[in-house]
């Protein structure tokens, strides 16, 4: 009779070299099996954007090799298999190789860390919980500094951070620079993005391009079998697989990229999708990267004079800055968290939004890009996309549904807190002192998108007036109570009420007629 055996279970997000939940293994005895699942019925939960599966997948079987090279024993499941869930797998998992004990770090997703007691109980194995190393401040640690706090700061959160790991600051703990951000210098626009820049940026090498090997070949004609009708084209796919072309991608954002993010991340252009940004999120959120590490490779840069503070200390901001924030608030007020609706927005997300057929230029220029590459940047995601759901009263829960499905970074524990607190500023400002809503202005400034749109960002009311200028102030006259004594945007309540009754009257009503449209 075989020997009784512990396990780890590897989650497809879980890819690290160093993740936790290995570290001691080498040291047991006797050696763990590895389980790794490829869930039929997980990956059909929601209509996830084909790349993102096969990201997710491919990512997993190429793990999976690595580990088997090392000498690992690994029980794999894969979309083919016979046991379509994940109990289905972990049950014949268990009484294949004699389970007693499964080590499992702990989840990124709230669900799953829900559903694991449950499954290894019908398993009928003992879980033994391990802390994630997948992040820079633990769940716990967040709790603490967050206290009873009714707003929470991500400055805040940030400038802790860069002293408690010694990021861009002296031994006093002062910033580096003599500023904690680099704001001004990292808001320039289309204008600014002269001919020279446009020079400069298409002599820069290509981004490195990974030709599916037949692992991924295999993926992709899985994915395509398994999930035909979502959204998405495999023979697209784009992204590193393996930590190896992963730190090849991110050797090429830096060497080539990062010393131009910074003053132009907030730029959208219609033939640039990708501009200066990194596109690393996908791989950090799998493991195949690692926070730290990217924070001090940017630093190394900076330090050996190839790149300006300015874009490393924004590029920092988003690493350890922002993606610890989100995570914390994530898992401080989960479950409750996606119920959270404090505008009272209940508008169904219009279908162009799963088709991109709309005649404004900017969301069909962006939806587009989502449609083919499950990625859109961050000013992308927040004042074109959210801005449009915030202004049009979009249901939260439809709109953070969108948005998981449809990014290859899309996990729960990113969007839950950058849509109901960021985006739709649906948990009442926790997170964000303010409602990121926007005019045709800023996407004029900011853009490309507006130029040759039959509607323009500079016609207030009437034909040809921009969306975005009507449900602007539709919004503000919604909200105005609410807003009034907002330091950050009472003055456009002031505004809004200042302007004279037939121009409200004729903004709402037109606002009224493009909200009915939409349905």
């Amino acid at each position: 009779m075989s020997e009784t055996r512990n396990s780890v279970w590897l989650l497809d997000d879980q890819l690290s070299p160093h993740a936790a939940s290995l570290a001691h293994a080498p040291a047991i005895s006797p050696p763990p099996v590895v389980l790794m699942i490829e869930s039929r019925q997980g990956g059909g939960f929601m209509n996830f954007h084909k790349h993102s599966l096969v990201l997710g997948y491919a990512a997993l079987r190429h793990r999976a090799a690595e580990l088997t090279q090392a000498g690992y024993q690994v029980d794999y499941y894969p979309l083919s298999a016979p046991e379509k869930n994940f109990q289905q797998a972990l049950t014949a998992h268990v009484r294949r190789n004699r389970i007693q004990i499964l080590r499992v770090m702990q989840p990124s997703d709230y669900g799953m860390s829900r559903a694991l007691p449950r499954l290894a109980r019908n398993a009928g194995v003992a879980l033994e919980w391990i802390p994630t190393n997948q992040f820079l401040t633990s769940r716990g640690e967040f709790r603490d500094w967050a206290g009873d706090q009714k707003h929470l700061l991500m400055e805040t959160h940030y400038r802790r951070m860069r002293r408690k790991l010694g990021v861009l600051v002296d031994a006093k703990g002062k910033p580096e620079g003599g500023r904690w951000n680099f704001d001004g210098e990292n808001r320039l626009g289309r204008r600014e993005y002269d001919r020279q820049n446009q020079d400069l940026f298409n002599r820069l090498p290509p981004r490195p391009v990974f030709g599916p090997d037949e692992i991924t070949r295999e993926v992709m004609r899985e994915v395509d079998r398994y999930f035909p009708g979502h959204p998405g084209n495999t023979g697209d796919f784009w992204l590193p697989v393996t930590r190896a072309q992963a730190l090849v991608w991110c050797d090429h954002f830096i060497s080539h990229h990062l010393a131009g993010f910074g003053p132009f991340e907030d730029l959208m252009l219609r033939d640039d999708p990708f501009v200066h940004h990194s596109i690393l999120s996908p791989l950090l959120n799998i493991g195949l990267l690692e926070p730290l590490e990217l924070a001090e490779k940017a630093v190394a840069a900076y330090e050996a004079g190839r790149v300006p503070l300015n874009s490393v200390e924004g590029f920092v901001r988003q690493i350890i800055g922002w993606r610890e924030f989100v995570n914390g608030i994530y898992w401080l007020k989960m479950p409750g968290y996606r119920e959270n609706n404090a505008l009272g927005a209940t508008r169904p997300l219009p279908g162009f939004f799963h088709t991109g057929r709309t005649e404004m230029n900017c969301l069909r220029t962006v939806l587009g890009q989502v449609r083919r590459f499950g990625y859109a940047h961050h000013i992308q995601r927040l004042m074109v996309l959210g801005n449009f759901m915030l202004l049009a009263g979009i249901d939260p829960k439809q709109a953070h549904r969108w948005f998981v499905e449809m990014f290859v970074d899309g996990y729960d524990w990113v969007m839950a807190a950058n849509v109901f607190g960021m985006v739709l500023h649906a948990d009442g400002g926790l997170m964000a002192t303010k409602p990121y809503a926007a005019s045709a202005a800023y996407i004029d400034r900011m853009s490309d998108y507006c130029q040759g749109c039959r509607f323009s960002p500079k016609i207030k009311t009437g034909p040809g007036a921009c969306p975005y200028n009507l449900l602007y102030w539709n919004f503000f006259a919604r909200h105005a109570e609410r807003f009034a004594k907002n330091p950050r945007v009472s003055v456009m309540i002031s505004t809004w009420r200042k302007k004279p009754a037939g121009e409200q009257a004729q903004i709402l009503e037109e606002a009224r007629t493009f909200l009915d449209s939409l349905s």
